[in-house]
């Protein structure tokens, strides 16, 4: 999306409706990452003069496409650490609205618990601070869903409970995110934060061109074709990055949770088969469902009984989380923020497959 449109998206969006205006402060953590570069396009295009971007770097590639294709003024580079209250202070200072993009991900547990929710209870004691913040917008993730309940075929949607067993499911990132909203919805409860949700699906396109761990892995040599007929949750960047955007600046919606998706979601197998196609020939197993489930079993088992010298990184809840299959829906990000995917499921497959084409991804 190039950032010359920001006249065509204020006409079509009203920013004379929305909760703040081209020349308030905005910050934007993680804003040098794979969404968080994209939320400050969308920014721009809106027309928006004064984005902070909270960074942990001075300058990272990133950034410095995005400035580098707009007028650099709008965009100051505020190097810090959320770990740094101090840091926080500084980088809230002013801001209208923040967009938290920055989370901890590391393989373990403490480093996700320390770098999402630690990192955000600092932010949100700075933002409480600084009195100006009219939204927060925190970015987490679908991955914190519980789907135990929702049965092979169902709907994930805003109702599904969140996952109270994310440690079992040997997955921090997850548990991260999770505590992360909890914090922010305490900061709602107790310090009146206005503040949005956000969990967008499997975010995907140029920048990014790895397989989704949700068609499968590349594991024992051979790459695991574990979808197969399920539906992936996918969001193209540029549609995910302008769903975040409506949502620190679309008024009325506060306290609100949104799951981003794309329209048209493909198939696992048709999703794999078009990537074939278009990028490189490999081999894949296909593994069905109930035999992977008892594998991760198996594994799981042979975990416990060893006192954790294997890890337990196949379980049973992880293989029902991102392989039981489902259906998603955004209809509430539709209805709530009057947002559609700009670009349709199929240019954004064939621009992430170029993608990964030109760079020689492996699987």
């Amino acid at each position: 999306m190039s950032v010359t449109v920001g006249s065509e998206l204020a006409a079509q969006g009203g920013q004379s409706r929305m909760i703040a205006g081209a020349e308030d402060q905005i910050l934007v953590t993680g804003a040098n990452g794979f969404i968080g570069s994209w939320v400050v396009r969308s920014l721009l295009a809106r027309g928006f003069r004064r984005i902070r971007c909270l960074t942990r770097a001075s300058s990272g590639s990133n950034l410095d496409r995005v400035r580098a294709e707009s007028d650099g003024s709008a965009v100051e580079v505020f190097q810090g650490n959320l770990l740094s209250p101090e840091a926080c202070v500084k980088a809230a200072r002013g801001a209208a609205v923040v967009y938290h993009l920055a989370a901890g991900v590391e393989k373990s547990f403490p480093g996700c618990f320390l770098n999402s929710a630690v990192t955000t209870r600092n932010l949100l004691d700075a933002v409480t601070v600084a009195g100006t913040v009219r939204r927060f917008v925190n970015v987490s993730s679908l991955a914190v869903y519980s789907n135990a309940k929702v049965r092979r075929g169902g709907i994930i949607d805003e109702t599904c409970a969140i996952d109270a067993h994310l440690v079992e499911r040997s997955d921090p990132y997850a548990y991260g995110k999770a505590k992360q909203d909890e914090i922010v919805r305490e900061y709602g409860l107790v310090q009146g934060l206005r503040y949005v949700i956000v969990r967008p699906g499997v975010t995907f396109g140029p920048g990014k061109a790895k397989i989704p761990g949700r068609v499968g892995m590349d594991t024992f040599g051979v790459f695991l074709h574990l979808g197969l007929g399920n539906v992936m949750p996918l969001t193209y960047v540029e549609n995910c990055a302008e769903a975040i955007v409506l949502s620190g600046l679309t008024p009325g919606i506060e306290g609100q949770e949104l799951n981003i998706v794309d329209d048209d979601l493909p198939r696992s197998r048709d999703f794999l088969r078009r990537y074939k196609r278009a990028v490189r020939r490999f081999m894949t197993v296909p593994v069905p469902y109930p035999v992977f489930y008892l594998f991760s079993a198996t594994w799981e088992k042979y975990s416990n009984w060893s006192g954790g010298q294997l890890p337990p990184v196949f379980n049973r809840k992880t293989c029902e989380a991102y392989y039981k299959g489902h259906v998603f829906s955004n209809q509430k990000a539709k209805a709530l923020l009057g947002w559609q995917p700009r670009v349709g499921m199929n240019e954004a497959l064939d621009k992430f497959c170029a993608y990964a084409r030109d760079h020689m991804v492996g699987a």
